[in-house]
């Protein structure tokens, strides 16, 4: 085990510097290519945070769906030939759900400021605080 600073924390540290220190200072085509900079540490910074639990679960989807194991890259493998071949649909239990949330898992590590991504997940929020009947 690492000590701390993770390297979550220090990608967050260089960001952050980036942006509050340095981008006040910067104008035009350099001041693009930093936002894409400190925009590109953001992502990794939640691919580091968000990605291995999602992958996981990807991966429990697909081997509950196709009723295999593999690797993360062999059961996507699969899941794209059974469409090809016609044996999967989204008619197909599960598949729909799978699909879907492994959109939403990706947008949240991509693009979380997507609108539509972030309407989606506030219905879901509400939709999960809603009291049953």
């Amino acid at each position: 085990m690492q000590d701390d600073p993770t390297p979550r924390e220090l990608i967050g540290a260089a960001a952050d510097f980036l942006r509050n220190e340095i981008m006040p200072q910067m104008k035009g085509h350099s001041a693009f290519k930093l936002r894409v900079s400190i925009n590109a540490l953001d992502l990794v910074a939640r691919q580091l945070a968000l990605e291995p639990a999602s992958d996981a679960a990807e991966a429990a989807r697909l081997t509950k769906l196709l009723g295999r194991d593999g690797s993360l890259a062999d059961l996507n493998r699969a899941l794209a030939e059974g469409i090809a071949k016609g044996k999967l649909d989204l008619e197909t239990l599960g598949v729909r759900d799978h699909l879907w949330q492994t959109t939403l898992d990706k947008l949240a590590i991509d693009q979380p400021n997507y609108g539509s991504y972030k309407r989606e997940m506030e219905e879901a929020n509400v939709s999960a605080k809603a009291p049953s009947s």
